[in-house]
C-alpha cells in the first residue's frame, strides 16, 4: 500500500473525504428523483479547481450526468483515466436506527443510505481532486458521476453517447461500486422488462363473452419458466459465474379487480440475467415468437382491440473478463493484489467496457451493506481507496 507525503496530509485529506460524504448522504438521491442538487455540489468543487465539465440530461431535465475533466499539464501517450460512481441510492424502508440522510459515525463506521453504494467512493475522488489539480499530470483524470444506476443503468448510456460524440472513447475506466477495494472484472448483464396485457373485462359467469389479461399473463409467465429451464442447457463451459448460465426471474403478476370481473388488464415484472448477450437476445426472440403467434391471435380473435406490449425498464449488457485488462493491471500494480473476481450484481462496467474503454469495479465498501437497513462503510475502507488514488496521481505525473 502506497504512503502519502506526510501523514498530517493524509489525516487532513480523509477528514475531508469523510465531509464531503457526509454532504453527499445528505442529498436524498433516490432512484428517479432530482440528483441536480448534487451534481451542482460536485461540479461547484471541481470547477474551483480548474476542471471543464458538461452535463447530460433525462428527457424531463431534472436528472442529470456529470462528466468534468482535470486536463494533463504535459500531454503524453497514457490514457486518461475515468474515476466513475452513480449517484441515486435506493429507497429506504422502516427500521433504520439512524437517519438514513444523515450521517452518522459508530465504531469507526460510517452510518447512511449510500455510504457504501457509492458515495463513498464519490466523496473519495472529490477530496482527492485537489491535489490532482495541483499535480503536473500527464493525463486527463475524468470525473464520471451519472444518475440511476440502481433502476437499471438509465443515466450512463445517455453519458457515454454524449462521450462518443465527443470522441473520448479510449481510457481507463474505473468503476467504484462496493467490492472492499478488490478487482472485479465481470459480471452478468441484467435486462430487465414489464409486460402489459390488455384484453376485455366481463362477468366471471359468461367467460366466453372476455378476454382474462390475467389468464393471458399466466400463460406467458409459464412460457419464461419454460425457457429458463432451456437457458440453462446453453450454460457455456467452463462458465466464471455461479450458477454457470444465464438466470431469470418473476418479480410480480399484477392484474385483476374482484373474484368475479374478468380482469381486463395485467403486467408482469420479469428479468434476466445472461452470461452473454446471445442468451437474452435466444429469450426475447422465443418470447416474443410465442406472444405474436400464439397468445395475441388468441385474444384478438374475441377482442380485436387486446394488446400485449413490453417494455424495456432496463437493458445492462454484462462486463466480460478481458485476461489483458489495462484496468486491471493499473489497479494490480497499485495494490500488489492480482487476484480477479466476479460478482453477482451489476454495475455500468459493460457500458463503458462497449465502447472500447478498459474498464474494472474496484471500490471502498462491502455489497454486503449495500441496499439494507442501516446501511454504512467502514471508515478504513475510505483509507484504502485514498491511497488507491494517491498511487493512481503517482502513475499520472511526471516524475
Amino acid at each position: 500500500m502506497l504512503n502519502m507525503s506526510t501523514e498530517n496530509n493524509f489525516d487532513h485529506l480523509f477528514n475531508n473525504s469523510v465531509e464531503i460524504l457526509t454532504d453527499l448522504i445528505g442529498f436524498k438521491t433516490i432512484s428517479g428523483e432530482d440528483n441536480s442538487s448534487l451534481i451542482d455540489y460536485c461540479d461547484n468543487i471541481l470547477k474551483k479547481l480548474g476542471a471543464t465539465s458538461f452535463r447530460t440530461y433525462d428527457d424531463n431535465k431534472q436528472r442529470v450526468n456529470l462528466f468534468a475533466t482535470l486536463k494533463s499539464k504535459s500531454p503524453s501517450n497514457k490514457k486518461p483515466i475515468i474515476l466513475s460512481g452513480h449517484t441515486d441510492v435506493v429507497p429506504v424502508s422502516k427500521g433504520w436506527t439512524t437517519d438514513p440522510f444523515k450521517a452518522t459515525i459508530k465504531n469507526d463506521k460510517l452510518y447512511g443510505r449510500g455510504s457504501c453504494d457509492m458515495k463513498g467512493f464519490i466523496a473519495c475522488t472529490l477530496a482527492f481532486a485537489p491535489i490532482y489539480s495541483k499535480t503536473n499530470l500527464d493525463r486527463d483524470i475524468h470525473f464520471s458521476f451519472t444518475f440511476d444506476e440502481e433502476t437499471a443503468c438509465q443515466g450512463a448510456p445517455i453519458l457515454i453517447e454524449e462521450l462518443k460524440k465527443r470522441d473520448i472513447k479510449d481510457g481507463i475506466c474505473i468503476i467504484g461500486e462496493p467490492t472492499n477495494m478488490k478487482i472485479i472484472d465481470a459480471h452478468k448483464g441484467c435486462y430487465e422488462y414489464t409486460t402489459y396485457f390488455k384484453g376485455l373485462a366481463g362477468h366471471s359467469s359468461t367467460p366466453n363473452k372476455g378476454v382474462s389479461a390475467v389468464e393471458y399473463a399466466a400463460r406467458y409467465v409459464n412460457k419464461l419458466i419454460e425457457l429458463r429451464e432451456k437457458l440453462k442447457e446453453r450454460a457455456p463451459q467452463n462458465s466464471i459465474f455461479d450458477p454457470p448460465h444465464s438466470t431469470l426471474s418473476i418479480g410480480g403478476i399484477f392484474g385483476g379487480i374482484a373474484h368475479n370481473v374478468i380482469a381486463d388488464k395485467c403486467h408482469v415484472n420479469w428479468e434476466t440475467r445472461p452470461v452473454v448477450k446471445e442468451d437474452a437476445e435466444f429469450l426475447n426472440k422465443e418470447l416474443d415468437k410465442f406472444t405474436n403467434e400464439i397468445l395475441l391471435p388468441e385474444m384478438k380473435k374475441i377482442f380485436p382491440n387486446s394488446s400485449i406490449e413490453k417494455d424495456i425498464i432496463g437493458e445492462i449488457i454484462g462486463f466480460d473478463r478481458d485476461d489483458r485488462s489495462e484496468a486491471c493491471e493499473l489497479i494490480s500494480s497499485l495494490t500488489g493484489d492480482n487476484s480477479r473476481q466476479v460478482v453477482s450484481f451489476g454495475t455500468e462496467a459493460g457500458l463503458f467496457q462497449e465502447v472500447g474503454i478498459s474498464t474494472v469495479v474496484c471500490g471502498p465498501g462491502s455489497i454486503e451493506q449495500a441496499h439494507k437497513i442501516d446501511e454504512y462503510i467502514v471508515l478504513d475502507e475510505l483509507k484504502k481507496c485514498l491511497r488507491l488514488l494517491d498511487g493512481i496521481k503517482n502513475k499520472s505525473s511526471l516524475n
